[in-house]
């Protein structure tokens, strides 16, 4: 089975790995992909949820560059809602509940009919390195598995510890053994390493739940789906979620167990994910607080396990199960199990090229967790474009690399190998600063055609996105040359305490109005007659009523962009010796020297980096 060598052996099959898997098969190179358990790949091994706050306009990124998360989670959505619509279309941000078992089914399913991937069981630990090159990996059957090319998507697995409590042991999930040996062996070739922490809150027994007590979220009216591809399927039926809250007596039970916390004890010594901190850090940092959120949510169509939200924790079980039966709804829960805190190896991702492939070894690549990531979303696109550049990589190819002005994904790259972290990154709409032409719903308009470039994006998915570029466009032309007379449009107006028009008008300026909407336009019988003959989607008619109404902002942030670029083009050769340069910053030569930026731009965006650093290099390069 394994005489030949593979063109690509990803390493560990969670959603970085699942996606570098499915993107370099699809693209052409036979892949192996080896994991320690074949039961669980892509395992929601936290929330069961995908999408959020700018987490879901990556997904929609990922499935309009051809990746695979969209779709599976289209086929094991049990709810969707479309977060901040009170808000502007940049950050609209559609996230999915999802049945756990199904969607690492699905998973599962879609891999095993992908040409070209082959599947081992198997845990690795060590890596082949010729020539300061990757030739494959060593397994702990004592295999060699010879390959051209190596990403490593480890996930939580490398040194895993686990705590609840005063009690810790070795783990990369709960129930599932830690990888050693990988750590070990990129120390030994030179790369540095640190130790970050997540966590997960306690399972729960639905049936033991009052659910009477608590403040039902259904799923929206109208849900809408994540893959831009009309086979998969759309919710006709959800399952709600629900909301209750801590108190200060919940708090006050939490507070006793904080001498057996390993979070306050010392046992835990690295840093934990800011954005989703644990119940116990919560009421430590935020003491003002009397009451915390928790998000109440079903694991599944046909399950009664349920996942507390909010309430992550690594407290003793016994407090863990006190505090729990303070919560309103919860007062006889019965818990699966409790919560834990993760502590894992990561490697800082300032040693990694815009192609997710290692400065020290060449066709190594990394994604996920081991960047220092937190999130199933970010994880899986960072496997999406490891697994592209790896098979480009391997057929002497230019890298696929996204601008922040052209994905969320590329703001995510970008963010860790020039600025790293030390602590686990999470997206946030607020790192984009083009979030408006980083939207949800235009995400393929964007990558769909450079992803077909490169042979991933099917041409059926092509054709997909250019007849909705053409019905778009034509749409707005529409829009742009109607008139409409007073006695057609003034009652609208009127209805909508609008501005009344004295003689005709264009209709796109009267749409452009704020609080004009597709609802009232559709009510003119020229539209609506125009919205039928050409069979516009509801899809097509939210794209226009955003470019039409946004298009002042939108073209301000391509100009800024433009300028961002120029930038941008102004390369940094390789060799460029920062030590020499005497009028930078002791700090800015020492941090140019580690993370060597390509271009002025990207060295602009190094912490540490003034932009008078800025202008002595452009002097000194000769602009």
């Amino acid at each position: 089975m394994f005489n030949e060598k593979y063109d690509v052996i990803v390493v560990g099959a969670g959603h970085a790995g699942s996606e570098a898997a499915a993107a370099s098969a699809n693209m052409g190179s036979s892949t192996l992909l080896i994991t320690m358990s074949l039961q669980n790949i892509a395992q929601m091994s936290c929330n069961p949820a995908m999408g959020g706050i700018a987490k879901g306009q990556i997904i929609k990124e990922i499935d309009a560059l051809g990746g695979y998360s969209g779709i599976v989670t289209d086929f094991s959505a049990i709810q969707f809602k479309m977060l901040n619509k009170s808000k502007g279309p940049a950050v609209w941000s559609p996230r999915a509940q999802s049945d756990r078992m199904v969607f690492s089914a699905k998973w599962r399913e879609m891999l095993e009919q992908t040409p070209n991937l082959d599947f081992y069981q198997d845990s690795v630990v060590g890596l082949l390195v010729d020539k300061n090159s990757v030739c494959g990996v060593v397994t702990q059957l004592g295999l060699k598995i010879y390959s051209k090319s190596v990403i490593l998507t480890n996930g939580t697995f490398l040194n895993g510890l686990i705590h609840v409590g005063e009690k810790n042991f070795g783990g990369g999930r709960v129930g599932e053994k830690a990888s050693f040996g990988i750590t070990e062996n990129l120390s030994s070739l030179g790369f540095k390493s640190g130790r970050m922490k997540t966590g997960t809150p306690p399972r729960v027994d639905g049936r033991s739940l009052n659910y009477n007590k608590m403040e039902e979220q259904p799923g929206d009216e109208n849900p809408g789906k994540f893959s831009f591809l009309p086979s998969t399927p759309k919710l006709l039926k959800q399952r709600s979620c629900y909301i209750t809250y801590t108190s200060s007596i919940t708090h006050n039970l939490l507070k006793e167990g904080f001498d057996r916390s390993p979070m306050f004890n010392g046992r835990i010594k690295s840093v934990g994910p800011r954005y989703c901190p644990s119940i116990e850090d919560k009421i430590n940092r935020f003491a003002e607080k009397e009451r915390h959120q928790i998000f109440v949510e079903p694991e599944g169509w046909s399950t009664v396990e349920v996942y507390v939200n909010g309430f992550s924790t690594s407290l003793p079980e016994d407090v863990q199960y006190k505090a729990l039966c303070s919560i309103p709804g919860f007062e006889e829960v019965k818990m699966f199990r409790p919560g834990y805190a993760i502590e894992y190896d990561y490697f800082p991702p300032t040693q990694l090229k815009y192609s997710l492939e290692t400065k020290l070894v060449d066709n190594l690549f990394f994604a996920g967790q081991i960047n220092g990531t937190t999130g199933y979303e970010e994880a899986a696109s960072q496997g999406l474009m490891a697994g592209i550049n790896a098979h480009l990589k391997i057929n002497s190819t230019e890298p696929f690399i996204l601008n922040r002005d052209q994905a969320y994904i590329g703001v995510l790259i970008d963010d860790l190998i020039t600025k790293g972290t030390d602590e686990p990154y999470r997206m946030f709409t607020s790192r984009a600063e083009f979030r408006m032409l980083l939207r949800q719903d235009n995400a393929d308009l964007r990558l769909t055609e450079l992803s077909h470039k490169i042979g991933l994006a099917s041409s059926d998915r092509l054709a997909l996105v250019n007849r909705k570029k053409k019905q778009t466009q034509s749409f707005i032309d529409f829009l742009t040359n109607l008139s409409v007379v007073p006695e057609e449009v003034n009652p609208i107006l009127s209805e909508k305490n609008s501005a009344l028009i004295p003689q005709s008008m264009k209709l796109r300026k009267i749409y452009a109005r704020p609080n004009i909407t597709s609802e009232d336009i559709l009510k003119l019988s020229k539209v609506s007659s125009y919205v039928k003959e050409n069979s516009l989607s509801e899809d097509i008619i939210e794209q226009v009523e955003i470019q039409v109404k946004y298009s002042g902002y939108i073209e301000k942030e391509k100009l800024n962009a433009e300028k961002l670029q120029n930038l941008e083009n102004i390369s940094i050769p390789s060799k460029f010796n920062y030590n020499k340069l005497k009028s930078l910053s002791s700090e800015a030569r020492a941090k140019l020297e580690e993370i060597r930026p390509k271009t002025l731009s990207q060295a602009s965006r190094i912490s540490g980096v003034s932009p008078s650093d800025i202008s002595s290099m452009l002097v000194h390069m000769g602009r």
